[in-house]
């Protein structure tokens, strides 16, 4: 396993996400598990989880899981597919690299709940730049 405590204290300066809820649960092989525990403040007028609430979480287990390999990585395009709304208590981001390359890395996310529903599906291109990160 990633030194987790050292990517857990480097992103605890992602305020955005951070602030939100987001935790970092597990961190392997460029890969991360990131979870939310759902309350009022996510939830749309509907009562739904807010749609960027689900998509800021996603995109911190990208960014937790492509920095966690050494070098500073962007996402440079996300794509969201919003499945079905949250009937649980807590959301489940999990990314996996699915290739990279000097430069670029391609990544899958899926956002479930603890009810084991799927609630959406990002795909992560990023940037991989020249910049080593300090764990």
């Amino acid at each position: 396993m990633e030194n987790i405590e050292a990517i857990r204290k480097f992103f605890n300066k992602d305020k955005f996400a951070t602030d939100m809820g987001a935790e970092i649960d597990w961190v392997k092989d460029g890969c991360a598990g990131c979870s939310l525990t759902i309350a009022d403040g996510h939830k749309n007028a509907g009562g739904s989880v807010q749609g960027g609430a689900i998509f800021t979480l996603a995109d911190f287990a990208f960014a937790v899981a492509a920095n966690s390999l050494g070098k500073m990585t962007v996402s440079a395009s996300n794509s969201i597919s919003f499945i079905s709304a949250s009937k649980g208590t807590r959301l489940i981001a999990e990314a996996t690299r699915l290739s990279d390359s000097r430069r670029l890395c391609f990544y899958n996310v899926k956002v479930t709940d603890d009810t084991g529903a799927l609630i959406a599906d990002m795909s992560v291109t990023g940037y991989i730049k020249d910049i080593d990160m300090p764990f």
